[in-house]
Formats: structure tokens, sequence, C-alpha cells
């Protein structure tokens, strides 16, 4: 466990703050790694080890790498105060200011669900984050097919989140999240951006949202490594599609190959995949892509 430091140059009568100081915004305090630990590891849960460190490039490369060296073990969290190259789908690029979001890794062990079924692990990421904000922050969250987590911010749907799976060795996966808390308006990288904050959060203190969306994580991995990673019989399939915003939309798919595909989305089948289907009358399941909102069908 790597706790963070305290507020630089303490005086007798208490931290001392300064416009260089890591702790100068107050709004933004950093996590306490000590509680974290001491409310998420338990005798026979999943959570093994939860490390904070205060600056890396990205939470996935670090626990991928350690993984893979056989450094950390099922149920290892790794959490950044700050990612330098944080990275989403097709390698783009996730920054925010230091302490302003969730950014975190995870590394599952789903050695008794077949790996056919692993496709399932971001998606299952998804409703477990979308489940722990809303209880923990008081917001509407819903999911944007297949990684994306959106709040509404005014009347506009903005993404607030993101998930990333990737393999690391053979038997485990690191699944990374990422999440604005408390970035403004005038630092957002992109105007579809969002926040929890900007949603109208009832809270945005990162150690409550994290402890609760680490917690919905395991109950959700629990339940679908239970079933043999069966997304119908874990009701997995079924509360996806629940908080899908995707779905009933018609949709711009734009696929692999410069190739794009058109229609309305209208399932999330048993792999995981999204059915479009066209004004042909095929009903076309997407494996991968960028899936474009264009109205509601």
């Amino acid at each position: 466990m790597t706790t963070s430091p305290g507020a630089e140059g303490s005086t007798p009568n208490g931290p001392r703050e300064s416009r260089s100081s890591r702790w100068s915004d107050l709004d933004r305090p950093p996590l306490n790694a000590a509680a974290l630990c001491r409310g998420l590891i338990q005798e026979g849960g999943l959570w093994s080890e939860i490390d904070v460190v205060q600056r890396t490039g990205s939470t996935n490369s670090d626990l991928v790498a350690r993984a893979v060296a056989g450094k950390a073990g099922e149920g290892a969290v790794l959490v950044a105060e700050e990612q330098t190259s944080g990275r989403g789908r097709l390698e783009r690029e996730w920054t925010a200011p230091a302490r302003s979001g969730l950014f975190f890794s995870v590394l599952l062990n789903p050695v008794e669900v077949p790996v056919a079924r692993w496709g399932w692990l971001p998606l299952l990421t998804g409703v477990a984050v979308a489940a722990g904000l809303s209880r923990a922050a008081g917001v509407d969250t819903a999911l944007k097919w297949p990684n994306d987590v959106l709040v509404t911010v005014g009347d506009e749907e903005r993404k607030t989140g993101g998930i990333l799976a990737e393999r690391a060795g053979d038997d485990g996966v690191v699944v990374g999240v990422g999440i604005n808390v408390t970035l403004r308006a005038e630092e957002l990288p992109v105007p579809q951006a969002g926040s929890l904050a900007l949603a109208g959060a009832v809270s945005t203190d990162r150690d409550p949202l994290l402890r609760a969306v680490l917690r919905s994580l395991e109950d959700w991995y629990g339940r679908w490594r239970a079933a043999g990673g069966d997304p119908g019989v874990s009701g997995l399939q079924e509360t996806y599609a629940a908080g899908c915003a995707t779905l009933g939309r018609v949709v711009r798919a734009e696929l692999p190959g410069d190739r794009a595909l058109v229609g309305e989305a209208v399932a999330v089948d048993g792999d995981g995949r999204l059915v479009i289907a066209t004004e042909r009358g095929v009903q076309e399941p997407v494996g991968a892509g960028d899936i474009v909102h264009l109205r509601t069908a």
C-alpha cells in the first residue's frame, strides 16, 4: 500500500497552502489510501491490495507490467491521483487535472470462466461503475455501448467515464476506469465531456465514490464468475440492456476498415455485441467500433 503524503509546508498552526502546493486546490483533497484499504480489503473478499500513487503514465500499463512480472495477483488495485498518459479505446489519450477524478485499474483472473466470455468484463465494469456512482454521487447514469459512462449536464448527455480492458498474461485481465469527478467547465477536454460535479452530484468526495464503485464491481464480478460467465444467468445482460442509452437509438457504427453502418441499435447479444437493424432489414452484430448516437428511434 502506498499512502498519500501530507500537505507540504506544515506550520505549528496547520498546513501552509501556496500556489505551488500539491494540495492547494481544497476542492480536490488527496485520497486516503489507508482508509481505502481498511474499508475494502477483507478476508475472503476480492480486493487484495490497494496502491495509491501520486502520478503515473497509465495505471493500466503499470498494472499489466506488474501482473506479467508476477508482482500482482487477482484483486490488486492501482489508483493514480494523476495520469499523464491515460489510454482509452483505440489508443486515445485520457488526461485530466490532478485529483479531479478517479483513475484506477484492477487485476482480475477469471480462470473458471471460458475465455470467449471475457469480452463481457468491460460491460460488467460499466454496470458496476454506473450503479456505484448512482448510489454514492446521487446522479443518474447511463451506459453508451461498449465502454462509456454518461451523465446529464443541463439537457445534454455527456461522457463522464470510460473503461479499457487489456489482457495481462495468459489468465489475467486488467480493467482500467477513468471517471471525471470535479472537472470544471473550463477544464473539459472536449465539449462532449462532463463530470459528476457538472451533473449536480450530491457528493464529489472521491474516497466514498471509489469505495462504492469497487464494492459494486466486486459484487457483479462475483455473480458473473459464479455463473461461469453466463451473462443471462448472472443477470448481467438484462441489467446492461436496461441501463444502456444506446439501445433504441439510431446510431452510426464506425467500423474497422473505414466501414460505417447506420441503423437502430436493438439489442446486446449473448456475446456482448451491439445488434444494429439496418434499413435493409438486416440485423448485424457489431463487436468493435465507435458508436455515434444520432437520434432517438
